[in-house]
């Protein structure tokens, strides 16, 4: 795929995605139409070749079996992770004082609270109805957190200060709260009786409209690069229509969710949900204990999460010799302390792929006074002993409501994860 058509369809997946729920039905979506099969988790699987994939939650883990797959086959799993930092419905949403119609929201991990200001937002989703059911449901444009006028702030611009419980409640009309039901505009929205719900788990989106821009059309702009940019390429990758060799490894995709609050649940890093795949799987090909831990053994997983172009503003935040730049490759993420799991043969490992591939990279280490953030990578390392690396897409604005990457970077990690994925190195 061209870079011009490669960061346009990364948009649509974006746009179509302002939720982890909505982010794997997307890409479900997307895999049905290439031929991938979805499975059902309760229901008996035949083993053997194919293509196919499972949907928990806000995660997904798709794979395709080659033809001369067998028990001892690795496996070349790419991880990445569906949410992105937010603010989450609260119980009893529907508040407001003054004539004006709010929401309670609860910060979701880590975002940029300022971003998020005088944005016209959307409210994005699932409702479980009382007969487990689930239903999407995204609002569009609806709330807005709006910014103190400077006249009432003259020192606003000496230091902005949001406190995440007064300051940080959108409105969404005007009116009388005691007359109000945020919870029954969702439902009317998703076309579903207010009184059947009986849990929600629906997240602020931004709506602004991904968008290239730029003197030569160098930048891409967008809400939740970090991380669909990730899942994004495996998707790409893995419903390519070359395909990989008849015996070559067995390609998973795994996006997980609740990465940015920690990944302890049963659809993220930290969860069983990639290892029960990965056993059914091989269970499926024949695989006894033995084989299943030879195959294991043989197999390599590429965390891929998006990392930190040097700012021109803060070059003193980085490394002062490891600057890298848009458009200058994918992030090879380097942490002394095993923040991220690249040790020297999978840094090898990387360089072989992308030099094969043709895809440039670039190494990622922090500022020794900046703390390190982490990956999924070290959760899965833990988890199942495969050899890790951690990459990802280089971003400016990481966790704002609107980041910034270069327009050929999310193209290159989807043309070295083509190659991860066909066996290459």
């Amino acid at each position: 795929m061209s870079t011009p058509a490669h960061i346009q369809d990364l948009g649509a997946y974006v746009a179509a995605s302002p939720s982890s729920f909505h982010a794997v039905a997307e890409a479900g979506r997307r895999l049905t139409a290439a031929g991938f099969r979805q499975l059902a988790e309760q229901d008996a699987w035949e083993g053997g070749a194919g293509r196919f994939y499972v949907i928990r939650d806000g995660a997904l883990i798709a794979w395709s079996v080659p033809d001369d797959a067998g028990p001892t086959t690795a496996f070349h799993i790419l991880g990445a992770h569906t949410d992105s930092p937010s603010f989450k419905l609260k119980p009893k949403p529907t508040t407001g004082k003054y004539g004006w119609l709010q929401a309670g929201v609860e910060v979701y991990g880590g975002p940029l609270l300022n971003s998020w200001l005088d944005r016209e937002l959307a409210l994005a989703g699932r409702l479980t109805l009382h007969d487990g059911s689930d239903h999407l449901v995204s609002t569009g444009p609806l709330l807005r957190f709006p910014q103190l006028a400077i006249h009432l702030d003259r020192a606003v611009n000496d230091g902005l200060a949001l406190d995440k419980q007064r300051h940080m409640n959108p409105v969404w009309g005007l009116g009388n709260p005691a007359d109000a039901d945020l919870l029954g505009l969702l439902a009317a929205r998703a076309g579903v009786d207010p009184r059947e719900i009986g849990g929600f788990d629906v997240v602020v989106a931004d709506t602004q409209e991904p968008r290239v821009f730029g003197a030569q059309d160098e930048f891409f702009a967008s809400g939740r690069l970090d991380n669909l940019s990730s899942v994004h390429a495996g998707l790409t990758a893995l419903i390519d229509p070359a395909g990989g060799p008849a015996d070559g490894p067995i390609a998973v995709l795994a996006a997980f969710d609740h990465e940015e609050v920690g990944s302890g649940s049963r659809s993220g890093a930290s969860g069983p949900f990639l290892e029960d795949m990965l056993l059914r799987i091989s269970l499926g090909l024949g695989a006894g204990t033995e084989e299943r831990l030879r195959a294991l053994a043989s197999s390599f997983c590429v965390s891929a999460d998006a990392g930190h172009a040097v700012h021109p503003n803060y070059a003193e935040r980085h490394d002062p010799v490891n600057l890298p730049v848009l458009n200058g490759g994918p992030l090879l993420k380097i942490n002394a302390n095993q923040r991220y799991t690249t040790d020297a043969p999978g840094a090898a490992f990387w360089a072989a792929l992308c030099r094969s591939s043709g895809v440039p990279y670039q190494e990622f280490v922090s500022n020794n006074g900046v703390p390190c953030g982490s990956t999924i990578g070290p959760l899965t390392a833990t988890r199942l002993g495969i050899r890790t690396v951690d990459v990802g897409t280089p971003l400016l604005s990481m966790h704002s409501a609107r980041e910034l990457c270069g327009v050929e970077d999310p193209g290159h990690l989807a043309t070295a994860t083509t190659a991860f994925f066909r066996g290459g190195q």
